[in-house]
């Protein structure tokens, strides 16, 4: 990515692990440079993936799923959930329809330490990358404009088949 120009913002990386419970704070944002960690929190993972863990990946529309691969970070507008950060999926047929299934990052009260005092594990998006309400401003302020924004899980599929990943 680094190579082929695609980033504008080096100075950070975001990485979502979904092979971790959503009860875990499962967002790393790195800073680079300094190779340490900024912000950890949680993270919403699609309603259809799964419900404590992500297992189900789509790249189509109306799945309700999340999708796996590298994307990298737009720019941010006001929208039903408030702020909001649009990300590029750079993955054909993994995650490059991303734009047209509206998965941006944004905050929601169905994520985070409040919501987990009352129910087993975090709430789901519609396949967004959803984090807590009071995070929402720091993490897209701080991984907005160009950065690599990664989401992960160990699935066989998506391992063999990223481009990205296997050079």
């Amino acid at each position: 990515m680094l190579s082929k120009r695609m980033l504008r913002n080096t100075d950070v990386l975001s990485i979502c692990d979904f092979s971790q419970s959503s009860r875990r704070k499962r967002l790393y944002i790195i800073d680079i440079e300094s190779m340490k960690l900024l912000i950890n929190t949680h993270v919403a993972h699609g309603r259809n993936s799964g419900s404590e863990y992500a297992r189900s990946f789509s790249n189509k529309l109306e799945s309700h799923q999340s999708s796996l691969g590298f994307y990298v970070t737009k720019k941010t507008y006001y929208g039903g959930h408030g702020l909001a950060l649009e990300i590029d999926g750079l993955e054909r047929g993994i995650n490059d329809k991303a734009n047209l299934r509206n998965i941006v990052v944004h905050g929601s009260d169905y994520v985070g330490d409040k919501f987990l005092r009352s129910n087993k594990y975090n709430g789901r998006s519609f396949g967004c990358p959803a984090v807590p309400s009071k995070v929402n401003t720091k993490v897209i302020n701080t991984i907005k404009n160009g950065s690599c924004f990664f989401i992960y899980h160990p699935t066989k599929n998506y391992v063999n088949k990223s481009r990205i990943l296997n050079g």
